[in-house]
């Protein structure tokens, strides 16, 4: 049997509605990247407003403005988690690897999909997904990062059929 991510939701922002297809499709392009690390895993990820993640950013990076998502890896990693797992002091939430905890602005999602020119289930599908290789010790600071980085979230959200095409959902 496929192993799942165990994703714990809290929705802490009235502003725009998470609807079901919204979790589906975080949760089908968070199993593909669960599949790929190979170890059973677990996150929380809250949904906020902008003024909330500008909160969390101010006191957490010392910058004073709303971002997309924001993540906090349970581990600090010098390359990806699948590689270097038996070298971290992992943390196991009943039997599955605690990866961290992701924030995104559905405000700001909204805002994204709109200019980006598709839905709000796929962008926000992308924002869980490139917080979740945060965790898992993905980074874009160099242009190599950055290239690799998108290949892997284009790859594993084609691989559950979430692609740009997925205007209006």
């Amino acid at each position: 049997m496929e192993q799942k991510m165990t994703i714990t939701f809290s929705d802490e922002q009235d502003k725009i509605e998470v609807t079901d297809k919204i979790s589906a499709a975080i949760c089908a392009a968070l199993d593909a990247a669960q599949a790929e690390l190979g170890v059973p895993a677990c996150l929380n990820l809250l949904f906020t407003d902008n003024e909330g993640i500008r909160e969390l950013n101010r006191e957490f990076r010392g910058i004073d403005q709303a971002t997309d998502v924001l993540s906090f890896p349970a581990y600090e990693l010098s390359t990806p988690l699948a590689e270097c797992l038996d070298e971290v002091e992992a943390e196991y939430v009943e039997g599955e690897l605690f990866l961290g905890d992701i924030a995104i602005s559905m405000e700001r999602a909204q805002e994204q999909a709109e200019e980006y020119g598709h839905g709000l289930v796929r962008e926000t599908a992308f924002l869980a997904l490139h917080g979740t290789l945060h965790l898992v010790g993905y980074d874009h600071m160099t242009p190599e990062e950055e290239k690799i980085m998108t290949q892997k979230q284009e790859a594993l959200l084609q691989s559950v059929n979430i692609g740009r095409e997925m205007d209006g959902i």
